[in-house]
């Protein structure tokens, strides 16, 4: 391993421990620094976004025995014992403990054997989403992530980024921006349609905000009254106040694509609003993962419904020159010391905030 200076032996960390609430989350500062591996660097981590999947990981909710929306705790229908054998975004068990944290930006501090020496001070994002030719891997789920002052990647997904913007702002970018572009793209959505996004006022739905404006789409927005400004501001041409009848808002057949973050019981209005042959695009449940489907709806409008985790090739790389051109700007809500993560998270739940939150490990 090569390194810029004398590393410590060990770190502050928030490792999960188990699948449950807010006291599954240990904050330490005895965990051992990480060693890169071969094609691997280690980041010294400058901040952390906080994202609805360190909440969905932590209390089970990717499990089938789990029915409800993203909350604090385990889900009502679930316990944790019921949950341990499907709980991560892979669908399999998780291994514990775990170091959560998707959303990393920071310095490269040393690099691994086959790892070129000069990389060593390059600022980067890490990819959250980590394809290998066998499997995929997601930072902070089936290997640790950022929530510490240190971690391992494989360097092909350390990404050098030049921007005058701070760690906290960069951190708002990759999970939340990627999953966004990553839905954009898988739904088409070009210059002149019209898209709706819900959960508008979230990392990701405030990042499809921007990304579609952004391709001369015309956006619609579903988020809360009081965040109505903020979310126009971010591009919206009209924001719907979350729970209003989108047929009677919007009406039928009207948008080419939709961007759907929240699921629930309104899910079956967004296939409505759909024009004939038109896109539906998911990479979230917030509101409740089931929902019921007219299959006549489906078929007789010839809608094309994309479900969005792994990121298309190029998507993150895309992105990193999105941020360096000044094309985007982050939203960032709040930042806590990582010692507060607790607080950090019950925040994000309070859905009071527009944009990210995001934690600081200690300097």
């Amino acid at each position: 391993m090569a390194a810029a200076d004398q590393l410590p032996d060990t770190m502050h960390a928030v490792l999960l421990t188990g699948h449950g609430g807010f006291d599954r989350l240990d904050y330490r500062d005895d965990v051992a620094v990480p060693a890169p591996g071969s094609g691997e660097v280690l980041v010294r981590v400058g901040a952390a976004g906080v994202n609805n999947t360190d909440i969905n990981t932590r209390t089970g909710w990717y499990s089938k025995e789990v029915t409800s929306g993203t909350t604090a705790d385990i889900g009502p229908t679930a316990d944790a014992d019921a949950v341990e054998g499907d709980a991560s975004w892979g669908g399999a068990a998780l291994a514990f403990p775990r170091i959560q944290g998707a959303d990393v930006c920071g310095r490269i501090a040393a690099v691994g054997a086959d790892v070129d020496r000069g990389r060593i001070g390059e600022r980067v994002l890490v990819e959250p989403c980590l394809r290998f030719p066998d499997r995929v891997e997601y930072l902070g789920s089936e290997c640790d992530g950022g929530f510490a002052e240190f971690v391992a990647v494989p360097a092909a997904f350390a990404w050098k980024v030049e921007s005058a913007l701070s760690d906290a702002e960069l951190a708002s970018f990759p999970c939340s921006y990627s999953t966004a572009e990553n839905m954009l793209t898988r739904a088409d959505v070009r210059e002149g349609e019209t898209v709706l996004v819900t959960g508008a006022s979230g990392g990701v739905g405030s990042a499809a905000v921007q990304l579609a404006r952004r391709r001369g789409a015309r956006v619609l927005a579903v988020a809360g009254a009081a965040k109505a400004d903020a979310v126009q501001a971010l591009g919206a041409e009209e924001v719907i106040p979350r729970g209003a009848d989108l047929i009677e808002t919007v009406g039928r057949d009207r948008v080419e694509a939709v961007v759907d973050l929240v699921a629930g019981a309104q899910w079956p209005q967004l296939l409505e609003v759909l024009r004939p042959g038109g896109r539906y695009a998911t990479a979230g449940a917030i509101a409740g993962p089931l929902v019921e489907l007219d299959v006549r709806t489906l078929y007789l409008k010839d809608l094309s419904l994309f479900g969005c985790t792994v990121l298309r090739e190029g998507v993150f790389g895309n992105l990193v020159g999105t941020i360096e051109r000044g094309d985007i700007r982050p939203v960032v809500a709040a930042m806590y010391p990582l010692s507060e993560i607790v607080q950090a998270q019950e925040a994000f739940l309070s859905k009071q905030h527009t944009g990210k939150i995001v934690l600081v490990p200690p300097a």
